[in-house]
């Protein structure tokens, strides 16, 4: 089947719903082999278990940092804190660059009543433009104060008038003010398609977050990003003879308070800072809406001890106003709950009255309360005399504000994006992991150690019993309905497909649309126990009768939730990692029943990474066949459009230590079969690529001698896939 990047699969599933709908029989076959639905009501919110499971882990790690922060009695402790943080957050953002020459080029001026405006290119990294707009307020008679205006996630940015609004009365108070685009929004568009004139990946927030997905395998945030196009900017700013350099503040609103509490953290020349309508805690945005798109989560951020209240504690006791609506997405719980944490360490650090709250009953956005506070905050702590009353502005239109030809970077100017600027990092970390696998086999105790940490793999002591919901017959054997509790407070539903006449084997079967997706007569599961080999078919957790769950989050991409990925990114526990702890589960289950001489895994498509997961871990999985599995981390980050199908099962941080042939060599001289690999597409496009991994795996095989044991098959194999397992379970 032919398969079109970057979201193949729709017509798979298409055809499925089809067959489905057009024969009754099918439909029953699948109602057949439902094991929780409809009689097991303690598990009713069984599709909702990954999210519950991934939001307790980050629970218990709040809980920690809350047990830490109890123990800070006075001023000391308290600055000792502050530094602790914002080394962390140098850490887990990834190395920031040196500065280079912003190379800012005005390209339009126009003037308007009360002010004039100069639209402005500049680089913040070389080659790699940031469009911005100055805003200079008329008759400036020596250095003002300046602000850095951070939009929120709109494709239009600071050219919306609900934007105008605050930026303009700003500007006619007297401060100068640099409004930027954020990448993905404005005219940096990543993924600009000429001809629809739009992004084709989505709106700002998939723009944020498929992008995020690349950095993040490298052990980076995309925030980082964001973060030195704010920081380069205050550099344009203070470089300007019409700013006072000593009175620099910053806001933003939602998007644009996140950049904004960022910026603030670390850049320690910006004396006020007001964030608007998105601080809160982890612990109530878990518990409401979920951790949102790409760059609002940091890499392993919450192992590593950071909360919400931590960006602000970080420039503490420096002026703060937090900017809140009671009916905000963003819980005004957590909100409040912060700011009496805040409140606490800046009236220990002397400074009480530096941190402030406004808050107003209004959903997600300002209101001209809030506003207003804003206006006066900055009014009283950059030393500017003017009145925080609003008034009516004179509007600029998005064509007065266009800073390039065509209106949009790529098609203009072109120049770096996320994806070149990472993967130029990419490859220097590949190249550095092509050495190690030269100096150090990644099959040596200390390193599967260390793949184990990075994956958050949590190996099982011990099971307990199945639970037994049914049995039904068809020709040749029989079908058991079964559940166990998994790594947290969820379960694993499985089907155990017996043979009349078993040949005490077994198999693992992981499919990526759960148990049920072969599980009918006549599908792929039926071969394997026809041909005397026991099945056990489960809903590993987030498929099947256990997913995907009610939460989406603002950055769902080709059908696939993100937001799901980056609560796992952000606790240090990946996907992967907990599914592969339940496969070896589902192995020691079948080990007890003292049947089977031999164990096997097979695994499809986005589920491959599971079972190599599983088996590297787990020695009692005796011989594995991935079908169209991707064959690397790699092939994420040196292509530029990849399919969110896999995205669930990648490793965080994987290739500062691994790839996936790397792991998959630690399985010789256990006999495996690789049918389909592909690359991270979904397709064949890099036969090089796919080449280069597979040998990794080949000559780790060939190093002990079993060649033999391994066997490689190129391209789409489905019309001959029997064929191939009938060799492979001999």
């Amino acid at each position: 089947m032919k398969k079109c990047c970057p979201f193949y699969g729709v017509s798979l599933l298409s055809a499925f719903v089809w067959v489905i709908c057009i024969n009754p029989s099918v439909a029953q076959e699948q109602n057949d082999l439902d094991v929780l639905k409809n009689y097991w009501l303690i598990h009713g919110d069984a599709p909702n278990s990954m999210y519950k499971h991934l939001a307790n882990q980050a629970f218990s790690l709040l809980e920690k940092r809350t047990e830490k922060i109890s123990r800070l009695k006075n001023a000391d402790d308290w600055l000792a804190r502050q530094a602790e943080i914002k080394q962390v957050l140098w850490e887990i953002l990834g190395p920031f660059p040196e500065k280079t020459p912003l190379n800012a080029k005005i390209t339009g001026k126009f003037k308007k009543e009360g002010y004039k405006v100069e639209n402005i290119i500049y680089e913040s990294l070389p080659g790699y433009y940031v469009t911005a707009s100055l805003f200079l307020p008329d008759k400036l008679k020596k250095p003002a104060p300046a602000i850095l205006f951070c939009s929120g996630h709109s494709a239009g940015a600071y050219r919306l008038e609900s934007y105008q609004l605050p930026l303009l009365n700003l500007v006619k108070k007297g401060f100068v003010v640099l409004a930027i685009d954020p990448v993905g929004q404005g005219e940096r568009l990543q993924y600009f398609d000429p001809e629809k004139g739009e992004s084709v990946i989505g709106r700002a927030t998939q723009e944020h977050s498929y992008a995020a997905v690349q950095v993040f395998l490298n052990a980076g945030s995309v925030a980082r990003y964001f973060i030195w196009d704010g920081i380069r900017g205050i550099d344009y700013l203070t470089g300007r003879k019409e700013v006072d350099p000593e009175r620099i503040g910053v806001h933003g609103l939602s998007g644009g308070g996140t950049q904004t509490a960022y910026i603030s953290a670390l850049d320690e020349r910006v004396t006020a800072s007001a964030p608007a309508c998105y601080i809160t805690s982890y612990r109530r945005l878990l518990e409401s809406i979920g951790v949102q798109d790409g760059e609002q989560n940091l890499y392993r951020g919450l192992s590593k001890g950071i909360d919400h209240a931590d960006y602000i504690i970080a420039r503490a006791p420096r002026p703060t106003l937090i900017m809140a609506t009671t009916r905000d997405f963003f819980s005004i719980q957590g909100t409040r709950e912060t700011f009496h944490e805040l409140k606490d360490v800046y009236t220990m650090l002397g400074k009480p009255e530096n941190i402030e709250i406004t808050e107003d009953d209004h959903g997600h956005g300002y209101t001209r309360k809030n506003r207003e506070a804003m206006y006066g905050f900055f009014c009283k702590h950059l030393s500017l005399q003017a009145s925080s009353t609003e008034e009516e502005v004179d509007f600029c239109t998005p064509e007065e504000l266009q800073k390039t030809t065509t209106g949009q970077l790529s098609t203009s100017m072109g120049g770096e994006t996320l994806f070149s600027l990472n993967l130029r990092e990419s490859e220097n970390i590949l190249s550095r992991l092509r050495e190690t696998r030269e100096l150090s086999p990644v099959s040596s105790g200390d390193m599967l150690n260390s793949i184990r940490k990075i994956s958050g793999f949590v190996a099982p002591s011990d099971i307990q019993e199945p639970v037994f919901t049914g049995r039904f017959r068809r020709e040749d054997y029989v079908v058991e309905k079964y559940f166990v509790k998994g790594e947290g407070d969820y379960v694993i539903p499985f089907l155990l497909m017996i043979p009349d006449v078993p040949v005490n084997k077994a198999v693992i079967y992981l499919h990526p649309s759960g148990k049920a997706a072969e599980a009918y007569e006549g599908g792929e599961i039926e071969w394997f126990v026809k041909n005397g080999v026991t099945v056990l078919a489960p809903d590993l957790i987030g498929t099947g009768e256990m997913g995907p769950g009610d939460f989406k989050g603002d950055a769902v991409i080709g059908g696939v939730s993100y937001n799901t990925w980056f609560t796992s990114t952000i606790t240090g526990r990946s996907i992967v990692g907990i599914r592969a702890g339940d496969v070896m589960r589902l192995r020691m289950l079948l080990t007890k029943r003292n049947e089977f001489t031999e164990i096997l895994g097979v695994a499809r498509k986005e589920l491959a990474p599971v079972m190599l997961y599983a088996s590297a871990f787990d020695r009692q999985i005796n011989r594995i066949a991935l079908i169209e599995p991707y064959s690397s981390y790699r092939s994420f980050v040196t292509s530029r459009f990849y399919y969110p199908g896999f995205v669930q099962n990648l490793v965080p941080g994987a290739l500062m230590l691994y790839d996936l042939p790397d792991l998959a060599a630690t399985l010789a001289p256990r006999p495996m079969i690789i049918s389909g690999a592909s690359g991270a597409s979904g397709n064949y496009e890099d036969p090089d690529g796919i080449a280069e991994d597979i040998a990794v795996i080949a000559k780790a095989y060939n190093s002990l001698e079993a060649g033999d044991r391994i066997k490689i098959v190129s391209g789409d194999m489905s019309d001959k896939f029997f064929d191939l397992m009938m060799e492979w379970i001999k």
